[in-house]
């Protein structure tokens, strides 16, 4: 966060039934994980506290899936399916927001991305590490 300036910005999740808004850091840090569960999802999503978030429409169509611990809550769109945001179990305090339902591009405007080792979660070993990083290249036009 550069200064610690925000900007709000609006989320939606594939059909639009769902729709918040999130205060989001003006240079905002992407990751994905490598957990069960974020390995099936794919998204990549960048971190709000959870007073950032509010859901705006559509809070009955939310579902929350939890597994394993059941710290963490995924939330998904029960119309589209579409993965939202979740609360993690790394920080309970914030969100993982997924940067595609704010209408931004996870390939172009998150192209070198660091995967976190959700697989030895820091909560079971003590230690936050990066398993990893995920690059995308553009093909030529």
């Amino acid at each position: 966060m550069v200064n610690g300036e925000t900007r709000q910005q609006e989320g939606a999740c594939h059909c639009g039934a769902v729709r918040f808004t999130v205060r989001l850091p003006e240079a905002p840090r992407a990751s994905r994980c490598n957990c069960s569960i974020c390995r099936i999802k794919g998204a990549v999503t960048v971190g709000a506290p959870l007073d950032a978030l509010e859901v705006t429409e559509g809070q009955a169509l939310l579902t929350c899936y939890r597994f394993n611990t059941g710290v963490a809550k995924h939330w998904f769109c029960s119309r589209c399916g579409s993965y939202t945001f979740h609360q993690r179990r790394s920080d309970p305090d914030t969100y993982g927001v997924n940067v595609a339902c704010l209408g931004l591009d996870p390939y172009a405007d998150f192209p070198n991305v660091a995967v976190v080792d959700g697989i030895h979660h820091a909560r079971d070993t003590g230690t936050l590490r990066v398993a990893g990083r995920l690059k995308f290249e553009a093909a030529e036009k």
